[in-house]
């Protein structure tokens, strides 16, 4: 049985280096011990690594221990939905790649909201 992203479609990974995801596979999926739902795969950008890092949750700075090597700009990241909702009031949400937003996202937002946020590349 195949995940499916929020286009109904099979997740594709979102991105492996940074290696993302609460399983750390590269794929924005989750489980019930997941308390954040990492579910939603950004394209982070400079204004929303600053706004995360205002909220407690700094991505930007590399933690060694944790093998994190830190986000710039550009870089693909499975954000939690709370977070990107967050974002998304303030004007600080980051675009999206669909593609690998897992379909639980619909459960919180709807598609054409999704859509406008959409990453093209």
């Amino acid at each position: 049985m195949s995940l499916l992203n929020v286009l109904g479609t099979e997740l594709k990974p979102c991105c492996f280096n940074p290696l993302t995801g609460y399983f750390r596979d590269g794929f924005c999926k989750t489980i019930e011990e997941d308390t954040g739902t990492h579910i939603l795969c950004a394209v982070v950008d400079k204004e929303f690594l600053a706004f995360t890092k205002s909220k407690g949750n700094d991505l930007s700075t590399p933690i060694p221990y944790y093998n994190f090597p830190g986000l710039q700009p550009g870089d693909k990241w499975c954000l939690c939905i709370s977070r990107w909702l967050q974002a998304l009031k303030e004007n600080k949400a980051p675009r999206l790649f669909l593609e690998a937003c897992h379909k639980d996202a619909l459960q919180y937002t709807t598609l054409e909201i999704l859509k406008k946020y959409a990453f093209v590349e």
